[in-house]
């Protein structure tokens, strides 16, 4: 079904407000597929975000700015989501032995352990929704996505 017949938009939206539009209502479709596995694991997007940027620093802390500046959604409270994740114990805090101006924040045993879980179930959701595209489909997209960002 086209964006036009789902929103019911009028023949003078222009084309590029089309586009703007689709782009926001599918994101968000694609986030809350995956929103509805992470609730039942009492998590957020954006706080599974963080949980993904810790698990990439291969147990090596960062520092909030570095979560902040890599999270997708970049209006998100980075200090209030690892917060929450502390008392859920997926992550912990540390003063930095060498800076004591700096905060390290790192990921739990139990936080690797609840992306080993959830991984594969996110990656699954978002396979099927993009399985009615081609790989070759897919790298389209990617690459004009990429160029709407950059203004290229």
């Amino acid at each position: 079904m086209t964006i036009e017949n789902i929103l019911k938009l009028s023949e003078a939206t222009t084309l590029p407000t089309k586009v703007v539009i689709n782009i926001g209502y599918t994101t968000s479709m694609l986030e809350e597929s995956v929103a509805s596995i992470l609730k039942v694991h009492d998590i957020s997007l954006p706080q599974y975000n963080v949980l993904r940027i810790l698990k990439g620093q291969k147990g090596k802390p960062a520092s909030l700015a570095s979560i902040h500046e890599r999270m997708v959604d970049t209006n998100s409270n980075t200090s209030r989501l690892v917060d929450k994740l502390i008392v859920k114990n997926f992550v912990k805090r540390r003063i930095c032995p060498t800076n004591r101006r700096k905060v390290e924040i790192e990921i739990t045993t139990t936080g690797l352990e609840l992306l080993k879980t959830v991984d594969p179930l996110t990656e699954e959701a978002n396979k099927n929704n993009l399985s009615n595209l081609s790989k070759e489909e897919c790298i389209l997209l990617n690459d004009l996505l990429n160029k709407i960002r950059t203004n290229e």
